[in-house]
């Protein structure tokens, strides 16, 4: 019998483990592209994602943390490792974990889902902080990894989930599980600690501020209407969200516009019409399409503009 490389892998795993082989990745990611992983492992609870982590670190596997696949392209072969997905904890646990500490207080779980799942929790009770993030997919690790952030209701600064965040429990690079704060984390745009250190969000705790339900509604219907005139539905149109960085004083998706790439298809992907810094899965796409749709607008941008564009979502896998 051939040697199984995970053995040692799983046999680290907690018997009650969810373990799936040779899974596509694609329905995993919002791009609805990508390969198989060799093991995929469902972690629904902050003690089973910690487990897993420790499995994989002590085993020395390859291994990927997966969230809500946002910001992400996988290669189209794959990836040979182990793919652990946080998850939400099931119905039977709270609110799918998400507890209230206090009146102000909510704590999540790294898998629950920003939006809908917690934004709505906690709009319900009138709390006001999360609403701003609505629409953009994310889970709570997803969201501390990135720093989420979205526009301000008047669309005069950026409102970063940093702002609400009162600390979490991390397991660290070392293997140490513990509490720590917002500080913890050295948020940037687009950045946090996380990118620099092998540390993994096992939950978040958020402090928000008491509003009227209605006023809270009526930002998050502002909102969806504001993303949806300039971002695709994901039910249409999956994406991976914006695909070159910020470059200060003028957007990348301006650069790519105005070398005439807007709209521009190959294969089964395309630079999006409302939007050049987006790119969409037009039906089928393989991410060797939208990694050449990356070059030609980096190339072309680089030749006639000057600029460089740097990728912001994550490659992973063989491509």
């Amino acid at each position: 019998m051939a040697h199984d490389p995970y053995r040692d892998f799983l046999r680290a795993l907690p018997p009650e483990s969810i373990v799936q082989r040779r899974v596509s990745l694609a329905p995993f990611t919002t791009f609805r592209i990508g390969g198989p992983a060799d093991l995929l492992v469902r972690a629904g609870t902050p003690e089973s994602l910690a487990a897993a982590i420790q499995a994989a670190r002590s085993s020395g596997v390859p291994h990927f943390l997966l969230g809500r696949g946002a910001n992400l392209l996988v290669g189209d072969q794959g990836f040979r490792g182990v793919v652990i997905r946080s998850e939400a904890p099931p119905e039977g646990d709270g609110l799918g974990g998400i507890h209230f500490l206090d009146e102000v207080t909510v704590r999540a779980a790294a898998g629950v889902e920003t939006f809908p799942d917690l934004i709505l929790a906690t709009v319900e009770r009138g709390l006001a902080g999360l609403h701003h993030y609505v629409g953009i997919p994310s889970t709570v690790g997803g969201a501390l990894w990135q720093n989420l952030h979205f526009l301000s209701p008047d669309r005069k600064r950026t409102c970063f989930i940093e702002e609400v965040l009162a600390g979490a429990e991390i397991l660290t690079a070392e293997g140490e599980r513990r509490r720590v704060g917002v500080e913890y984390f050295e948020f940037g745009y687009d950045d946090s600690i996380l990118h620099h250190r092998a540390d993994v969000v096992l939950s978040a705790d958020f402090r928000l501020q008491p509003a009227p339900v209605e006023e809270l509604r009526a930002v998050i219907r502002s909102n969806l209407e504001w993303r949806d005139e300039r971002h695709p539905d994901l039910w249409l149109y999956p994406s991976a969200g914006s695909v070159f960085q910020k470059i200060d004083g003028i957007g990348a998706g301006r650069l790519i516009d105005e070398v005439g790439l807007k709209g521009h298809v190959l294969g089964a992907a395309g630079i999006f019409h409302k939007h050049a810094n987006i790119i969409v899965n037009l039906g089928g796409a393989r991410a060797a399409e939208v990694r050449q749709l990356m070059d030609l607008a980096q190339t072309t941008v680089a030749r006639e503009l000057g600029y460089d564009l740097v990728p912001e979502i994550g490659l992973v896998g063989e491509f």
